[in-house]
């Protein structure tokens, strides 16, 4: 998808490339001084293995950012995706130096040098209808709960640190089947496959692009996704097309809420959820509660502070 037509447009851009970087503190400092140039609001990591992030700002700013990346001849072919949202998504811009771009917690993994191989959205409900295919979705459960693939194996982690663990576990699962992976943006199941492959399951395939290009090029009539698609920023949700969805955001634990998930009984708007309602003390509640009335008269003067990630 293109950076949208016109300047009066929120338009988000999500990025990322393994690449090896020999600076990136240097890379970080010109980042940062570019991003605020151009008023654009969101968050980038650099590390040594790659640059990560989502911005948003005006259609031409984020057209200059990727411009800009891709004449740096280490992250030349970026993996981007473009979108919109109806107000603008994020709160401050940071760049951050970082280990990993997307943290697994696994020493000497090279995506730039070793990954699966790559299916792109039009050829990927073939792959997953395959009977001799083990589909794995990579991202966190309280992802999953939102939305994924037909037939996909959760594997039930709170946090991408967790996956190594799980495919050890699971190797008997995995080991002489076909396995597809995937995730929001494409990273970590480039980095998933990587991993298995590292240890010596190579018929792996992961989806280009994402779930996000997926659901952009993929027409609804014929997609094997289900749900809507958990983004981390203050639209909280997508689905085909790359509109907005109907989820909203707990702002006592920052899961994502259904429909369903705001009639639970358990469910107070900025204070809990049926999810978090018991991992919350009384004195959590109270201080949520009088955070949410804050909110609201800011809101009532037209002045809404933050509250956001």
């Amino acid at each position: 998808m293109t950076a949208p037509a016109h300047d009066t447009e929120i338009s988000v851009v999500a990025l990322y490339r393994f690449a090896r970087i020999g600076a990136p503190g240097d890379l970080r400092r010109k980042l940062g001084a570019l991003c605020c140039e151009l008023g654009l609001r969101g968050t980038l990591l650099v590390a040594r293995e790659g640059v990560n992030g989502t911005v948003a700002g005006t259609p031409e700013a984020t057209r200059r950012l990727v411009a800009w990346l891709e004449s740096e001849a280490d992250l030349a072919g970026m993996e981007v995706k473009f979108s919109t949202a109806s107000a603008m998504p994020f709160h401050r811009m940071k760049v951050r130096l970082k280990k990993e771009i997307v943290t697994m917690g696994v020493d000497d993994l090279d995506p730039a040098r070793s990954v699966g191989t790559y299916v792109k959205p039009r050829d990927w409900n073939a792959l997953i209808s395959d009977p001799g295919t083990v589909v794995v979705d990579t991202r966190n459960a309280y992802e999953v709960a939102l939305g994924t693939f037909a037939g996909a194996v959760d594997p039930g982690t709170s946090s991408f640190g967790e996956f190594p663990a799980w495919v050890d576990r699971n190797r008997n699962l995995l080991q002489g089947r076909k396995v597809a992976m995937f995730c929001t943006g494409g990273i970590r199941c480039e980095k998933a496959t990587s991993y298995l492959r590292a240890i010596g399951i190579d018929e792996v395939f992961h989806l280009k692009g994402g779930i996000l290009k997926y659901l952009e090029e993929m027409p609804e009539e014929g997609s094997l996704w289900r749900g809507e698609c958990f983004v981390f920023d203050e639209r909280v949700s997508v689905g085909h097309g790359l509109r907005e969805g109907e989820a909203t955001l707990c702002r006592a634990c920052r899961r994502p809420l259904t429909a369903r998930d705001r009639a639970s009984p358990f469910y107070v708007e900025g204070v809990s959820c049926a999810s978090c309602h018991e991992e919350r003390t009384d004195d959590d509640r109270a201080r949520y509660a009088e955070r949410q009335r804050q909110v609201q008269l800011a809101a009532e003067r037209g002045s809404a502070p933050h509250i956001g990630r």
